[in-house]
């Protein structure tokens, strides 16, 4: 099969900026443009393919066309299980959590989110929060979101570009001001917001919040914020480092000084996102130039293909269950 370009939908939420339109080129008419949903099925905002024969489709019909472009491992989900983004912070995002599965499926009707952050770039002293600083009931919580005083018990972390976080469901995050950031997540957009800094919607009303549901499900111990990402492992043509890995993706990033060589199997689709530089996608079938910002599509099956150019790419696939 060929290999395939990827066309974004686009969220314009009020703490965006404009960098994805200034930085990466993506055209789109919003005023701000918070988030490009590059890889997603989800109906909230589904990609599309871009240039080809089938220019235009949306990604779950090309899929639905196509399953053996899945692969074994994303078609043993009951649905499509991964969503990437790219994201631009102009303004900080509300505090806020993801349910679990257990939880989203019983009370949403989707499952819940676990999510992956690397920084692509970000203003000098830029930070997000993760997690607590300290152990904190849920009575205390709930009470100094209600007196705004909750960000004084969160765990403020600055950050750097490369920097990686995993955020696992139940856990209190929220990006900040300034950050450009490349997020691999499961497939939902479940999100319970906690606090808003007291913003008002295009409404002019203030953005509902979640407090019930959120103290459900959060976790009110310090979270784990060793860095867990794999080595730096030198190959012909480049290097490749693993980010992150859970039941729905598995991250690295491959950094490309001549040309890398990558095979997409009968097991997963490769999902290749271009966050610095450009270059060549080379497979049996045909060839695709991209640059920073671009989203590219190999599917499952397709064999040795060939990266070439100056780049960084964060490279996602769907992993085998245990």
């Amino acid at each position: 099969m060929k290999l395939e370009k990827l066309a974004p939908a686009f969220q314009d939420y009020l703490w965006g900026g404009t960098k994805l339109r200034d930085v990466y080129g993506k055209r789109c008419d919003f005023d701000k443009v918070a988030e490009s949903w590059e890889l997603s099925t989800h109906p909230a905002g589904e990609s599309t393919l871009a240039g080809g024969e089938r220019d235009g489709l949306p990604l779950g019909q090309y899929f639905q066309q196509f399953p053996q472009a899945l692969g074994k491992n994303a078609a043993a989900f009951e649905s499509f299980p991964v969503l990437i983004k790219l994201i631009d912070a102009k303004e900080p995002l509300s505090i806020q959590v993801h349910p679990s599965d257990e939880y989203a499926l019983r009370v949403e009707g989707e499952y819940g989110k676990t999510e992956m952050w690397v920084i692509v770039d970000c203003d000098p002293g830029a930070f997000l929060y993760f997690g607590v600083n300290r152990p904190v009931s849920k009575e205390e919580f709930r009470q100094r979101i209600e007196n705004n005083t909750v960000l004084e018990v969160l765990n403020k972390v600055e950050v750097h570009p490369g920097d990686v976080f995993f955020i696992q469901s139940g856990t209190i995050h929220a990006i900040g001001a300034g950050i450009l950031i490349c997020e691999i997540q499961q497939n939902s957009n479940c999100t319970y917001r906690v606090y808003d800094y007291d913003r008002r919607g295009a409404d002019g009303k203030p953005r509902p919040l979640h407090i019930d549901k959120a103290l459900d499900v959060c976790t009110l111990e310090p979270s784990d914020t060793a860095s867990h990402l794999g080595p730096v492992l030198s190959c012909a043509g480049g290097t490749a480092q693993k980010l992150g890995e859970c039941a729905y993706f598995s991250t690295q990033k491959l950094r490309v000084e001549e040309a890398l060589t990558l095979e997409a199997g009968e097991e997963s689709f490769l999902s290749l996102v271009c966050v610095e530089g450009g270059g060549l996608l080379c497979g049996p079938e045909n060839t695709l130039e991209f640059t920073a910002g671009e989203s590219l599509l190999v599917p499952a099956g397709t064999g040795k293909v060939s990266l070439r150019g100056d780049c960084t790419v964060i490279q996602t696939t769907v992993p085998g269950q245990a």
